[in-house]
Parts: C-alpha cells; sequence; structure tokens
C-alpha cells in the first residue's frame, strides 16, 4: 500500500478538483470532475448521489483512480491516486459541509443557497483507500 507524502498532503487540501475514474466504468474509460478531501489517515474521500452511474459500478468492481492535477497557471504537478473503494452513507453529511466551505464561498447568497440545496439531497460518501500512488512535480 502507498501512502500520501506531506507534500501530497498539502498539494491536496487545496480547493482543486479530482478526475475520477471507475474500473467497471465505459470503455474507453470516462473521468469525472469530483470534489474530493484527503483525510489524516491517508484516504480520499468524495460525495456522490446515490443514483450516479459510479455506484453500481463501483459496487460491481470497487477500483478507482482519482488524479488532480496543477492548474495550467503553475508549474507541472500531479497526483494520481489507485485503490479500492469502499461506499457508505456514515458521516457524508459532515464531508458535504466540509468541501462546500472548501471549494464555495459561503458568505455568497447564492452559494449558501447551493450549501441549501446540498443539505436537502441525499449522497453517499466514496471512500478511496490507495494501492498506489504516482506523483510528478517539476
Amino acid at each position: 500500500m502507498s501512502t500520501l507524502t506531506d507534500q501530497d498532503r498539502d498539494f491536496l487540501h487545496r480547493p482543486l478538483h479530482g478526475f475520477l475514474t471507475v474500473a467497471a466504468g465505459p470503455v474507453p474509460p470516462q473521468p469525472r470532475p469530483v470534489w474530493f478531501e484527503a483525510t489524516a489517515g491517508g484516504t480520499i474521500e468524495l460525495f456522490t448521489d446515490p443514483d450516479s452511474a459510479k455506484v453500481p459500478r463501483l459496487r460491481r468492481d470497487p477500483r478507482a483512480s482519482l488524479i488532480v492535477a496543477a492548474p495550467a497557471t503553475e508549474r507541472e504537478r500531479w497526483v494520481s491516486i489507485t485503490g479500492r473503494t469502499t461506499i457508505t452513507s456514515d458521516g457524508t453529511a459532515e464531508l458535504v459541509e466540509r468541501l462546500a466551505a472548501r471549494y464555495w464561498d459561503l458568505t455568497d447568497p447564492a452559494r449558501q443557497d447551493d450549501l441549501a440545496g446540498l443539505r436537502a439531497g441525499t449522497w453517499l460518501r466514496i471512500v478511496l483507500h490507495p494501492d498506489k500512488i504516482a506523483r510528478l512535480e517539476f
């Protein structure tokens, strides 16, 4: 099992989008942009709608990968994480709150309304347990 370095964690704590690809998805793979959180325990967490296509795919085959890249205005840098996932509803509401605060300016009334919509939704938490981590930094 690979672990995230301190530099990886610093990079992954930024409000960057990750691109998630699931193993049992269509061929060719179709990555999707996601909000995510790198946890102190070394996992990556995200939330999704229970009706999204990734849920049954991950239940059939729990393998997934997430790649996070620096914006084009910065030096080239990326981290790629592959591993197995677990799906749960536990802790999802708290994750939604943390990620909304990370990615949105919650002093903006429009974003407050968006957050209210998220709070009213039903979500699942996907936890990616890293087996392999690759990185590039110039």
